[in-house]
């Protein structure tokens, strides 16, 4: 269980690019398979994946504890990063009506896809020497792409919703993940064991390309402010992109 890779394979080398190529050439060839499944069918794919995700979770939080950081406390992989919001809005999606379906799917289809591509296209936390948490990372985020699509195809069956309650969600994720990194500060040993969770930690600079460097130059806390809001701002372009699509195709 606790297999190492012999050379842990590299950001941006040939395996992290067969991958995410295969990632991709997935979700692409599901969309034809899944396109004419009804909306209760797609829901329950969702919600089942999701369920299966948080118990593939609880194997990892195992895991962790066991080969990556035995004996130590360590809240950096605590389970509420942007892309570990998937899991718990998907099955959620199994039990939500109304509007907070309808947020869930919009969720899914902008701020998922962002985590998704983002954690799948610069993978540098992913890329772990043990195999199988190497694996379960891939997977995961996969099947995050696979979810996001479904709710984009249950999406194109309806009136186009509004953005604003998926923002309002994404704002309270962010404003638990900030209350997560700060009382892991409190108790973690060594500032490498703190939880960075939305990558929004007070505790240094973001260690995210770009925003380092803003972070250095204005402060980290205005620099969280204009994170989030990218993060926002590109989850809406997605959004509108995939009603442009939708549009079209109608």
């Amino acid at each position: 269980m606790g297999a190492l890779f012999q050379n842990t394979p590299e950001v941006f080398g040939t395996v992290h690019l067969l991958i995410l190529a295969g990632i991709l050439l997935a979700v692409f060839g599901l969309f034809f398979v899944l396109r004419y499944r009804s909306e209760r069918q797609l829901r329950t794919m969702i919600g089942v994946l999701g369920i299966l995700m948080i118990l593939a979770e609880i194997w990892k939080q195992w895991f962790v504890r066991v080969y990556v950081y035995p004996g130590i406390v360590s809240f950096w992989f605590f389970p509420w990063q942007l892309c570990s919001m998937a899991m718990y809005v998907s099955a959620a999606l199994l039990i939500a009506k109304g509007k907070a379906e309808e947020a869930i799917l919009v969720f899914l289809a902008s701020f998922n896809i962002v985590a998704a591509l983002g954690a799948l296209i610069f993978p540098y936390d992913m890329m772990r020497p043990q195999i199988w948490l190497f694996c379960h990372s891939f997977l995961y985020h996969g099947v995050m792409l696979i979810e996001s699509m479904a709710a984009i195809l249950i999406l194109a069956k309806r009136k186009r919703p509004s953005f604003i309650p998926a923002l309002s969600m994404y704002a309270g994720m962010a404003v638990v993940a900030e209350i997560v990194n700060v009382i892991s500060h409190q108790f973690a040993a060594k500032i490498q064991d703190e939880a960075n969770m939305f990558n929004i930690t007070l505790s240094y600079p973001s260690t995210q390309p770009v925003f380092h460097q803003i972070a250095v130059s204005i402060g980290i806390v205005p620099e969280i402010f204009i994170y989030l809001g990218f993060v926002a701002l590109l989850s809406y372009g997605i959004y509108r992109l995939v009603y442009l699509v939708i549009r079209r195709e109608k």
